[in-house]
């Protein structure tokens, strides 16, 4: 690609969703009150969850609120898919003001207006989704003319005006709550499955709230993919920008599953988009105890959230234009760098850098729980901090079984150690700490670019403002290339997911606006909490196409931050829906147990969905689905057809494992695969 070419892509205005990428600041709305909560505003962002248990069974239901409240949860969600659901929410209120207890409740609607309509008499909210409230989707293809389009989209608002003038006679908010799993058939045709039809779907809502005077709403943009959610929460904020809206946002990643991996997908998409400045309220859905959520939320809250804006804080208004497209998933252009064997930079498969232990015999770790075997990194790093160091560096190899040796990279800000060290790597890794004059890194550029060796810049963010390092670090790799280096890569070093988002960035636009398109090696934090931190950090720019190699904490982890994102499939990827009152079955341990039997596969995505709400759609992104058909049934997809209907449950596992392997995807847990 030319250069020309990659200066163009580069080359994009600030987004209307921030006033500024490189200092973003939390986005103030207006507040919307659920019950004694608000939402919005200048309050902090609210944590909440919603109950699996059977609606109408309301002892059950009391007894999961009150443990949701004691472990921290502001607001509770429950599923009310009949009047009678509806009612049943009335009488789990009753009981919750009878011990004292004031969470505001949420009835949770899909299909039926006569439900929403019902649970305003008792709920202090009423998450619609406009999907499916008056909508279907059958994946039928059908072109709508525009008389078409609206006169369906009346049929619509005559069945959601009803709902809408409850609420604003009886006080209740509402959510208008968009899911990329169950956009109608009618949206679908005319915006395709893409977070413009997610973000159109809800606004057609608002405008018919709106034309009532009524303004209790806030909105969310739900995915299982973290690169769809974010795309389509920044571009709902740009259109309700440019059309003088303000609603609060619900944050979420949809059927994000369990264990460490759901954690990973959703520390990705919402703390990306607190990153971002934006959300208001959220909800980590795992298919586990809803109890269980809580502490995750409070972390990825009390770690992503930012301060709102201050006099101080100015617009963006003589920045670098960003290097990435906000809205739309590309990889940021980026020229090769070649490491032995390994590749880095225009488009090459995102590496994984792992520290080699000092001192120590050189055994990496290996996740067995999974099945496989060690994580391999591709690049292996090996700190210099003397004489001893880079007398033991000659005799640095490692290969593992069947493989190429790993590229080694030297690391150091000690010149004339990397100087020394330059016949026996790959690259070296210069950390920048301001002491080094620029003659002496351009000498350590000409002799590295002689031997053929990478030079690796490095700046260090803790505790000097992004802009001045980052600036430090583009000079200088500016001049290596001047000097005749071109194989550069540069890297950050943050305290913090905050930090290490704005600096990349700021790197990224200010390395485009000089013409160098070296690869960048994303390094997670590895401070308080480095699962979630990293997960929001990384997370947040691999989802922006920024990230050609990542270092994390151990490499186990930094595999595991590439796979929530998306950026680099190395195992099974699950699609599992939370539980609520709908499911047919117990999705906790139908997970754990399809897992079980799964988990060893590489880079296949299933599906587990308990109901018709969002299966089939979110199913569509899966290579295959799980879905409950009725109760002691499943349904079989490939991709989003259903291949088998009406399964018994206690066959299901093993005809989908069937089914796995007639498609060629299947291998048997004791194989060799990295």
């Amino acid at each position: 690609m030319s250069s020309t070419v990659i200066d163009q892509a580069a080359s994009r205005p600030t987004p209307a969703y921030v006033a500024n990428p490189y200092r973003p600041r939390r986005r103030r709305t207006r507040e919307v009150m659920v019950g004694n909560v608000g939402v919005g505003g200048d309050n902090p962002v609210r944590v909440q969850s919603m109950t699996t248990t059977r609606t109408q069974d309301v002892e059950a239901t009391t007894a999961q609120a009150v443990s949701l409240v004691e472990v921290g949860c502001e607001i509770v969600r429950i599923t009310a898919p009949t009047v009678s659901d509806a009612r049943a929410i009335g009488e789990v209120r009753a009981r919750l003001r009878a011990m004292g207890i004031t969470v505001p409740l949420v009835a949770d609607i899909h299909f039926s207006p006569a439900a929403a309509s019902a649970a305003t008499e008792y709920v202090d909210k009423v998450r619609v989704n406009p999907g499916n409230f008056a909508d279907s989707r059958k994946f039928a293809t059908r072109e709508y003319t525009d008389a078409e389009y609206a006169q369906e989209l009346e049929r619509v608002a005559a069945k959601f005006i009803p709902v809408v003038l409850a609420c604003k006679e009886r006080g209740v908010a509402m959510r208008i709550g968009t899911n990329h799993g169950s956009l109608s058939d009618r949206v679908m045709n005319r915006f395709g499955d893409s977070p413009e039809g997610m973000v159109e779907s809800a606004l057609e809502f608002v405008r018919i709230c709106e034309g009532l005077a009524y303004y209790d709403i806030i909105l969310s943009m739900k995915a299982s993919n973290p690169k769809v959610m974010i795309a389509a929460y920044r571009l709902l904020v740009a259109r309700m920008s440019a059309e003088g809206m303000a609603y609060p946002l619900h944050l979420g990643v949809t059927e994000a599953g369990n264990g460490d991996d759901a954690r990973i997908k959703s520390a990705t998409g919402i703390g990306s988009l607190l990153l971002d400045g934006l959300g208001d309220t959220i909800r980590v859905s795992l298919a586990e105890d809803p109890e269980a959520e809580i502490p995750v939320a409070q972390q990825i809250v009390a770690l992503c959230s930012l301060p709102f804006s201050s006099a101080d804080d100015a617009p963006l208004t003589d920045g670098p234009n960003l290097s990435y497209d906000p809205f739309h998933y590309e990889r940021r252009h980026s020229r090769p760098v070649q490491l032995g064997a390994v590749q880095l930079g225009a488009g090459a498969t995102i590496a994984v850098a792992g520290q080699v232990p000092a001192r120590e015999p050189i055994v990496l770790p290996v996740n067995g729980n999974r099945g496989l075997k060690a994580y391999r990194p591709d690049l292996l790093v090996w700190d210099l901090a003397g004489p001893a160091d880079l007398a033991r560096l000659g005799e640095l190899a490692w290969k593992g079984e069947g493989t190429a040796p790993r590229p080694l990279v030297a690391r150091s800000a000690d010149l004339n150690l990397l100087e020394q060290a330059l016949p026996h790597v790959e690259a070296v890794r210069l950390v920048l700490d301001g002491s080094q004059p620029e003659p002496v890194v351009l000498k350590l550029a000409h002799a590295s670019a002689t031997r053929q060796v990478a030079l690796w810049l490095e700046a260090d963010l803790c505790g000097e403002e992004p802009e001045d390092r980052v600036r430090t670090l583009v000079s200088l790799a500016r001049a290596s290339e001047l000097a005749g280096q071109t194989n550069i890569l540069a890297s950050l070093h943050s305290p913090d997911a905050a930090s290490a988002v704005r600096g990349t960035r700021l790197l990224a636009a200010q390395l485009a606006a000089v013409g160098v398109h070296c690869p960048l090696v994303l390094l997670a934090p590895v401070g308080e909490a480095p699962m979630l931190s990293g997960a929001a950090a990384l997370g947040s720019l691999l989802c922006d196409g920024i990230g050609d190699a990542a270092q994390a904490a151990s490499v186990p982890l930094a595999f595991d931050l590439l796979q929530g994102a998306g950026a680099r499939l190395t195992r099974t990827d699950y699609v599992a829906c939370p539980s609520c009152g709908r499911t047919l079955f117990d999705l906790q341990s139908t997970t754990e147990r399809i897992k079980a039997g799964t988990s060893h596969l590489k880079g296949v995505k299933l599906a587990i969905m308990g109901c018709v709400v969002n299966g089939p759609g979110e199913m569509a992104d899966a290579d295959f689905g799980y879905m409950g058909g009725s109760p002691g049934r499943v349904n079989l997809y490939v991709g989003k057809e259903c291949v088998e209907r009406n399964v018994p449950e206690a066959e299901a596992d093993q005809r989908l494992i069937a089914l796995i392997r007639a498609h060629g995807r299947w291998i048997e847990p004791d194989s060799d695969h990295e």
